[in-house]
């Protein structure tokens, strides 16, 4: 049967609508994003003295706590192009980083990321063959792995680290903890980290803090930061410059009509959810490796903030790492005692809340816009009435700020049309 989905362009469905007046963003609109938000930055660090919103230390830290989050986000991409939801993401991570405890004690960091892609993959299998083979819902059967998850891990870790006289207990192991393993290699570009450091010293407009943010991407950076980011470019490059991508997300968008042109669904279907399952459990087993030990509850919450990551990111790649970037900085805030830090953010906050309502106010929505000078005001009173936030609040500010994003991006997402659907082989006939 002949088929025109061989071509490694981009052909989906959605792109045959009529094209609407909402601009893409170009590279030149990227950039001068960038730089805007690097002058913001600098002004806010010299207005309120918070150092910490442009310092190396931070942003290695954020570098950090975005890649598991990143990982878990491009998993959720995977599996939702494909038109399968996949809210186990959670459990995935679970059984990543417990693999990676499991393994790493004995045989290091690397072999500890490659348990951890396995025993995410086994939960991607589990959902695939419940969603796809067996039609169950997609939201009860991620619900399902994520509960199974974190019993299977809890009884588990009781077995093999914490049982009396085992090796793994004499090792340092316990009921809620695997042994420690060996670091995970990380590299520094000679002469660039200390010359990039040395300029972020001065404090000088821009300059600095330009030097602080790149030096946090040539100091002690993790090699599976690395991996990390050519998983991303390797995503993109598959799902949107190749037939095997093209043919991925035609499941996701129209499967009946994918299937009429030769496409095997089900097959398509399980590679993006093995995928999937496998990218959330290198994200947990980034986790275990970066404090060397497997621990009950490690992986917090970061399945589900990355799935706001790909609905942030619109189900792309670059989205994702932009939500990914987002939420790792807020998550970082935590490990340097970020009070005063998030103290600045308000008054940011209150900025870009004020250009809101004017773009709000420009586009007729005059309600939108007085919420939104409402909300300003009211978050520079607090700055102003205040000289640090209590750390219940910068505890929960990764979440807040994910429900913020959420609300501000859900006017321009576009879901995969298919998106959690039960399809069934030949039901276009």
């Amino acid at each position: 049967m002949s088929t025109n989905l061989t071509a490694p362009v981009d052909q989906s469905p959605h792109h045959h609508k009529p094209k609407t007046s909402r601009a893409r963003l170009s590279y030149p609109k990227v950039l001068l994003i960038i730089s805007g938000s690097l002058i913001l930055l600098s002004l806010l660090r010299v207005v309120t003295g918070a150092t910490n919103l442009t310092e190396s230390g931070q942003y290695i830290a954020a570098l950090n706590a975005a890649v598991p989050i990143g990982l878990a986000g491009l998993g959720g991409l995977w599996a939702e192009r494909s038109g399968v939801i996949n809210i186990g993401l959670e459990g995935m991570m679970m059984l990543g980083a417990f693999s990676a405890g499991a393994v790493g004690w004995q045989h290091g960091p690397w072999a500890a990321a490659a348990a951890g892609v396995v025993g995410g993959a086994l939960g991607g299998l589990l959902h695939a063959v419940a969603t796809v083979t067996f039609g169950v819902d997609h939201i009860i059967s991620g619900v399902a792995i994520n509960i199974m998850a974190l019993g299977l891990t809890q009884f588990l870790a009781k077995l093999w680290f914490g049982a009396e006289g085992s090796a793994a207990a004499a090792a340092g192991g316990n009921d809620k903890q695997s042994p420690p393993m060996s670091d995970m290699p990380t590299f520094t570009v000679p002469g660039l980290s200390d010359w990039l450091h040395s300029i972020e010293q001065h404090h000088w407009f821009l300059v600095s803090d330009t030097a602080g943010i790149a030096g946090s991407l040539v100091t002690n950076v993790s090699w599976l930061t690395v991996v990390t980011a050519v998983l991303f470019v390797l995503t993109f490059y598959v799902l949107w410059r190749s037939a095997f991508g093209l043919r991925l997300r035609s499941c996701g968008e129209g499967p009946i009509a994918a299937e009429s042109l030769g496409v095997n669904v089900y097959r398509y279907k399980y590679a993006a959810v093995l995928v999937s399952g496998a990218l959330a459990g290198l994200g947990g087993a980034f986790l275990a490796i970066y404090v060397h030990i497997y621990q009950d509850g490690q992986t917090g919450g970061r399945g589900y903030i990355g799935l706001a990551t790909m609905i942030f990111g619109n189900w792309r790649p670059g989205g994702v790492a932009m939500g990914a970037g987002l939420f790792g900085f807020m998550d970082a805030l935590q490990l340097r005692g970020g009070g005063p830090t998030v103290h600045a953010l308000l008054l940011l906050l209150a900025v870009l809340l004020v250009g809101l309502a004017l773009w709000k106010l420009r586009a007729g929505a005059r309600t939108q816009a007085a919420l939104s000078l409402v909300a300003a005001a009211l978050l520079a009173l607090w700055y102003a009435t205040t000289d640090t936030v209590p750390l219940e609040i910068v505890g929960v500010a990764p979440y807040i700020a994910t429900l913020l994003v959420l609300s501000l991006a859900a006017q321009r997402l576009r879901p995969p049309k298919a998106i959690g659907k039960i399809y069934r082989r030949g039901q276009g006939k």
